[in-house]
């Protein structure tokens, strides 16, 4: 019995030894280069810096756009302030600005001076009207003036504001570029392309809603957050429809949390191999839309053949573990806000 247990493991070992080969003679390259946590324990702090760097980065970059969109419809407001003012200053005429300075004419001076009983009345009534004509004027003088006022002050606030976010983003591009090692610029991908996508809801004030993972991934069995989904949802449509996977139990970064995509340059898997050709090509196409539709998708970066596109700086050079799924030789990974 023992000498038949002995012969069967044999066996077995012998079978698997056989397969083995035949795949090497064969030259069929295992598949097992998918991105389960391409970048090792060692980058683990670098996903989370950048998560961190990029999330301040375009809350900032929102507030700001929403900042100079307010700017655009209070210098509107403005404008009209002035032209109201201008045109209220000349209108009410000398009597109304010797009010306005606190040294009125006194029009019954002028008006009764001798004149007969019907003459009075008439002048009495004239004087009346002129008085509540030249007082409307005035009191709208005076609140155009308190109009521009506000509108004047309101708009320095918005400046300050946009101020403060760019030192932000000024801030966070630094700590992303301290982050990566101030790495060397790369190739751009996207340039020119226009975004094509339809945009993700934001907050009333430009920027982005928090969002958990509740929306269910259709790539695996685990979960997106809403605006990941329809960041897969956009670049399916715009033709992106090759192999993908999102959600990625344990490990760093944002795929746990729902936040992010790997999408594979290879139509069926992802390939142990530098991606090259039309798989290559895919890749460039699939990275540069992203860039393009940025700011309508919410994109924290984008990473490809060892290169990572970060808001406010461009490509820059990205440093994996040296393997294809590490350095992003074979897929595209997507951060989403």
């Amino acid at each position: 019995m023992k000498w038949k247990a002995f012969v069967r493991r044999r066996l077995s070992v012998t079978v698997a030894l056989l397969a083995s080969a035949l795949l090497v003679v064969g030259g069929v390259a295992p598949a097992n280069a998918e991105p389960t946590d391409p970048d090792g324990a060692s980058n683990q702090s670098l996903k989370e810096k950048l998560d961190t760097a990029a999330r301040a980065y375009v809350d900032a970059q929102a507030k700001l756009d929403a900042s100079r969109t307010k700017q655009a419809d209070l210098q509107q407001r403005l404008t009209a302030a002035e032209q109201r003012l201008g045109a209220l200053e000349t209108e009410v005429g000398p009597i109304a600005a010797a009010a306005y300075r606190g040294n009125r004419l006194n029009i019954s001076m002028v008006l009764l001076d001798g004149e007969s009983h019907a003459d009075l009345l008439h002048d009495a009534a004239t004087i009346a009207y002129l008085t509540e004509r030249d007082d409307r004027e005035i009191r709208e003088l005076s609140r155009a003036k308190k109009e521009y006022a506000g509108q004047k002050a309101a708009l320095d606030a918005e400046i300050r504001i946009q101020e403060q976010q760019v030192t932000e983003m000024a801030k966070r591009k630094q700590d992303a570029e301290r982050a990566l090692g101030n790495p060397r610029a790369g190739v751009a991908l996207g340039a020119g392309l226009s975004a094509s996508a339809n945009p993700a809801p934001r907050n009333p004030d430009g920027s982005w809603p928090r969002e958990s993972c509740s929306v269910d991934d259709p790539t695996t069995s685990g979960c997106l957050t809403p605006r990941t989904a329809h960041a897969l949802q956009q670049a399916k449509a715009a033709g992106f429809t090759r192999y993908t996977a999102c959600h990625r139990s344990g490990g760093g970064g944002e795929h746990p949390k729902g936040r992010a995509c790997d999408f594979s340059a290879n139509a069926s898997t992802f390939q142990n191999a530098r991606a090259s050709g039309g798989d290559k090509a895919y890749g460039d196409q699939l990275a540069g839309w992203f860039v393009a539709n940025s700011g309508r998708l919410g994109v924290l970066y984008v990473i490809w053949y060892k290169q990572i596109w970060f808001p406010g700086m461009g490509w820059r050079a990205y440093s994996g573990d040296g393997t294809p799924a590490g350095d992003h030789y074979n897929h595209v990974h997507l951060s989403v806000h």
